[in-house]
């Protein structure tokens, strides 16, 4: 009975799947020395050089608390700096950090390639659709 309740339970199999599909990111994250979220923060800031800290919350889906931890550790890495104008701090990558940009899109073309062999592209692609869709209702309705 219990195993039929946790199967349509969307919070105990959307926990389940979070718990394997970070196994599988950390290990394909491994190689750039930084944790999935703050190898996307980067690629973020990259993209747009002197973004805020609320912007890329607003980006990546993280709550303020979480940016804000982030952009410590990789300040404290060395991949980024910060520079306050005002009331405001804009984010910027140092040279080491434009130097990961190409070793992070290795990790995410590896994890790509990894999940799509176990669930095959289609699905792969249908699945995260899908996910994102419900992920959109579910913040809209909170």
């Amino acid at each position: 009975m219990m195993e039929v309740y946790l199967k349509e339970c969307l919070y105990f199999t959307a926990s389940r799947l979070h718990r394997i599909t970070t196994k599988l990111v950390d290990d394909e994250f491994a190689q750039c020395g930084l944790p999935p979220n703050g190898a996307f923060l980067l690629l973020t800031v990259l993209e747009e050089e002197g973004i805020n800290q609320k912007k890329l919350g607003q980006i990546l889906h993280l709550q303020p608390s979480t940016v804000t931890r982030l952009i410590e550790k990789l300040v404290h890495k060395g991949v980024i700096y910060n520079r306050v104008e005002g009331r405001t701090s804009l984010i910027y990558t140092t040279d080491k950090g434009k130097a990961l940009e190409s070793v992070i899109h290795e990790c995410w073309e590896r994890l790509r390639v990894r999940v799509n062999e176990i669930l095959g592209e289609q699905e792969t692609n249908e699945l995260t659709l899908r996910l994102d869709q419900v992920s959109e209702k579910l913040e809209k309705a909170d």
